[in-house]
């Protein structure tokens, strides 16, 4: 990977880049928050939840409130971030710009296609692309879903019911609509809030049939149509994020 120059970009020193624009960083805990922004005339705070177990959710975190500092230090004072809002990659808001700031600086596309497009899709290449980008799976999932070569689908959940779903617009299966509702008894995520099940690294691909998650078009037998699904857990948050998709 040296010939790409990842490691060079993995590490990136964002800390300084926050320093750099006036602002200083704290890590300590906070309560039902994974980071916050405070903005002052001229300088800003930005905290760091120093309860986030993992550095690489911690470094987006960070770049995430780094794009609020550059776009929204007239929209508040005081900003806090949970794991929903890192999480939600909703159109035409704040929180989806931080996001995409923040995946933009620590996965410029450029690159993140020129890695991610010499492999197959699976969930060992998300694994691979959080480890070499130094950054959460979560946000390699979702940068994914924008600019990979395999077409894949998101569902997100909290509390066993459908938060959010995500599909392809050039996408030819239809998902259904499922938002607010439990999930479907048969999908990867409901083994989660059902059987507190969570797959290893080596199970984390499992198969389920088209009709757990999308629409059976007109004479289709969903016995023909595997797909299969990745379910990310969070269990501190009570939220699972399902990659989905066809070989």
């Amino acid at each position: 990977m040296d010939s790409n120059g990842m490691s060079d970009l993995a590490e990136i020193p964002i800390e300084l880049i926050a320093a750099g624009m006036g602002a200083t960083i704290i890590e300590k805990p906070l309560l039902n928050a994974d980071g916050r922004i405070v903005f002052g005339n001229n300088k800003a705070i930005i905290t760091i939840n120093s309860k986030i177990e993992y550095p690489e959710k911690k470094r987006f975190t960070l770049a995430h409130e780094i794009g609020h500092l550059i776009m929204h230090k007239d929209h508040f004072l005081h900003h806090n971030d949970t794991d929903a809002t890192l999480e939600y990659f909703k159109k035409g808001n704040q929180e989806s710009e931080a996001n995409d700031f923040a995946s933009e600086l620590l996965m410029p596309e450029k690159l993140f296609k020129e890695v991610s497009d010499q492999y197959e899709f699976s969930p060992q290449l998300l694994r691979f692309l959080a480890e070499q980008f130094k950054t959460s799976i979560t946000s390699v999932v979702y940068r994914y879903f924008k600019v990979g070569h395999h077409p894949i689908c998101i569902v997100y959940s909290y509390a066993n019911k459908v938060k959010y779903w995500m599909r392809p617009d050039s996408y030819d299966h239809f998902m259904k609509n499922c938002t607010n509702l439990n999930l479907p008894s048969d999908s990867v995520a409901a083994e989660f809030y059902s059987k507190n099940k969570i797959y290893s690294k080596k199970e984390s691909k499992q198969s389920i049939w088209k009709s757990t998650w999308f629409e059976l078009k007109k004479g289709e037998n969903d016995i023909d149509f595997k797909f299969y699904e990745y379910c990310i857990v969070t269990p501190k948050y009570n939220t699972a994020l399902s990659v989905i998709w066809e070989d």
